[in-house]
């Protein structure tokens, strides 16, 4: 008797979970059998970095109305948050704990008798197979499947190696309890002036009231607040064809300012069109993007609920949030904690703090990540033109070595931000995984599949 085809999730984060969803709900709804292995180094499924944190101010960046799981229901998440007792509109903003207890219903609603998902906990370390893919753990198990999702999310970027290991450096505050670590009424310093680091001033703020937090960046520019109600869409007349930087800056522009200098309904009319847009700036213009622009639109795309705004604002005002231009060229650990410089404007202090906390973001490139690295080693995958993450079709298809698109291994998410860009939020990711779902299928019960029987399991 042949087995069920199975798929396996390398990456049990918000992209792990959607694709999973996604893949169930359609197979159940072709009547086709299928089991997934999710898996996740932490053994967070469905949490990952983003929703496992357990302080309650730590809120979601997109109001409830843009956060369902599900691309044909936009209202399932406000529908689940009233059954359990919630009481939110769309327009509030959930505690991102609670987002992920969601997304944990979620998924467990989509499976069924015919349509499991295997959580395991593990550090995937290598892909190998021409018949079923197999996906090599660290601990020596392998997983078989049909197909492989790349679903690794975004992987830290631990600027200072040296001090790896020492309680006083947080490489990571999203790994498993680090900001538990912070705290005790040690200042803090937080290398990044991102969502990150207005989430780890949130906490750090109110577990040691005594504490000033640092922040530094290249830029100094912290996250824009949302407004509401939020303003409507605004439509960006672009010339068609190949782009120019400039040209494309010069129509936003010209659209602010026909909006009476109102910026907010600007960006999120550009959102959904930015992978368009982004195709169409040659390579050397979307570096030009990164290099000038991208800080600046980051932090207009990517805002702070109005209660975070406020509580960053008071912060600020009381000298216990102290945001600073320059960049951090040196830590020296000592017995009272840490000596970090900080150069910039032509000039370097030295601040005396008890954390360093680095939440400067993802790490520069895939090839950071064991697992990844392997897949580019191997020839299964290749980087994109900018070195940001995996090449891939519009279909979210990996490309190997040679140019050629994997039927059976694909990826989704942040993994695709140098061919998409706008790639790491949960509307973008949601509508990948929507489209993503039907393809995978087709191509894992196809006859060109046939012969190897969905042979996929667990082992070691």
């Amino acid at each position: 008797m042949v087995s069920s085809p199975v798929v396996a999730v390398v990456g049990g984060g918000g992209s792990g979970t959607l694709a999973t969803i996604h893949l169930l709900r359609r197979a159940r709804e072709r009547g086709t059998p299928l089991r997934v292995t999710l898996i996740d180094r932490y053994g967070r499924h469905a949490l990952g970095q983003a929703y496992s944190t357990t302080d309650p101010h730590h809120l979601l960046n997109a109001c409830v109305d843009k956060m369902s799981a599900l691309e044909d229901d936009r209202g399932h998440l406000l529908t689940w948050a009233h059954e359990n007792g919630l009481d939110v509109a769309a327009s509030d903003f959930f505690p991102r704990e609670a987002y992920g207890r969601y997304l944990r219903h979620v998924l467990d609603a989509s499976t069924g008798p015919d349509h499991r998902v295997t959580r395991v906990t593990g550090t995937a370390r290598a892909l190998t197979g021409r018949g079923p893919l197999c996906v090599h753990l660290s601990d020596g198990r392998t997983a078989e499947a049909d197909a492989v999702i790349l679903a690794t999310g975004n992987p830290a970027a631990a600027s200072f190696p040296h001090l790896a290991g020492d309680y006083r450096y947080i490489a990571d505050p999203w790994a498993p309890g680090a900001l538990n670590r912070v705290g005790g009424g040690a200042d803090t310093l937080v290398i990044g002036t991102g969502l990150t680091m207005v989430d780890v001033a949130v906490t750090v703020t109110r577990r040691s009231p005594g504490a000033i937090v640092y922040a530094v960046s290249r830029h100094g520019l912290l996250p824009r607040p949302h407004r509401r109600p939020s303003p409507p869409c605004v439509e960006v007349p672009i010339p068609d064809g190949p782009l120019r930087l400039a040209d494309l800056l010069r129509a936003v522009r010209v659209a602010v300012r026909d909006n009476d200098g109102d910026w907010y309904g600007v960006v999120d009319g550009l959102r959904p069109r930015v992978p368009e847009l982004w195709a169409r700036l040659p390579v050397g213009e979307q570096r030009r993007f990164l290099t000038l622009v991208s800080r600046y639109w980051e932090v207009h795309r990517h805002r702070v609920p109005p209660a975070t705004a406020a509580r960053v604002t008071e912060l600020r005002a009381t000298g216990r949030l102290r945001v600073l231009r320059g960049r951090v060229t040196g830590a020296t650990p000592d017995p009272g904690g840490l000596t970090v410089r900080v150069s910039g404007d032509g000039t370097t202090r030295e601040l005396r703090v008890g954390r360093l906390v680095d939440a400067t973001g993802p790490a520069s490139g895939p090839a950071r990540d064991p697992f990844l690295a392997r897949l580019l080693a191997d020839g299964l995958a290749r980087l994109d033109p900018l070195g940001l993450g995996l090449d891939a079709d519009a279909g979210g298809r990996v490309l190997d070595a040679g140019g050629r698109p994997s039927d059976r291994i694909v990826t989704l998410g942040p993994a695709l931000r140098g061919t998409r860009y706008e790639t790491t939020a949960i509307p973008e990711i949601r509508s990948q995984a929507a489209a993503l779902a039907p393809r995978l299928l087709a191509t894992i019960t196809s006859g060109r599949l046939a012969e190897h029987g969905g042979r996929a399991r667990l082992s070691g």
